[in-house]
């Protein structure tokens, strides 16, 4: 089945519900190991991101995913807003001209936004990040060759459980160092919130 221009709305959509939601949850999370803005930040620019798309036609995917990108890195503050901007901006370029794209052009864009967040954030699996979702996501995903996303967001829940036995090596939670451990990380727990909308409106 093609991912196509609807699609993508209901994914942002899903995903600032999904969000919305888990704000304090998120902002708990934060505020045992970061700044405590989490929850707040990714409810603000995902409900922009919705406001944006929802009232704006689209000519490809491409189009849609740089709205997206430029609203969360104008709207989200702290380390989030870039890191995820980037991933939706290198969305955006993979899906440039497309209106709509097959399992293997979705994984090849979701695979570009790894590719980015890893670049912009220099983290790699094991450092207590968002990555520690993508990373194991993205492998399934290649491995699979077809987007099985009910499977990838169980995944990635198993992933963002685990983030709590990692030492944080990266932003503000690496200063706590071995206190880290114990605590989920707030990005990997967002992350694994847009991999279950994904999964909601791809497989229902």
């Amino acid at each position: 089945m093609a991912f196509d221009m609807e699609q993508a709305k209901r994914w942002m959509s899903i995903a600032n519900d999904k969000i919305q939601q888990q704000k304090q949850y998120l902002t708990e999370l934060d505020q045992a190991i970061g700044d405590g803005d989490h929850g707040l930040n990714m409810a603000r620019g995902f409900q922009e991101v919705v406001e944006k798309i929802s009232s704006t036609n689209y000519e490809d995917l491409g189009s849609l995913f740089k709205d997206v990108s430029m609203t969360l890195i104008a709207k989200v503050g702290g380390a989030s807003g870039p890191l995820y901007g980037t991933a939706f901006l290198k969305m955006s370029l993979a899906l440039a001209g497309k209106k709509e794209a097959d399992d293997n052009e979705l994984i090849a864009a979701l695979e570009a936004a790894l590719d980015g967040i890893k670049a912009r954030g220099k983290a790699n699996v094991g450092e207590k990040t968002m990555v520690d979702v993508w990373e194991p996501v993205m492998e399934f995903l290649r491995e699979k060759g077809s987007l099985q996303a009910k499977e990838a967001a169980l995944l990635a829940k198993e992933k963002m459980e685990h983030t709590k036995e990692l030492e944080a090596k990266k932003g503000r939670a690496a200063y706590l160092g071995k206190r880290s451990i114990g605590h989920i990380d707030p990005g990997s727990a967002s992350s694994y919130l847009l991999f279950a909308a994904l999964a909601e409106v791809l497989e229902g």
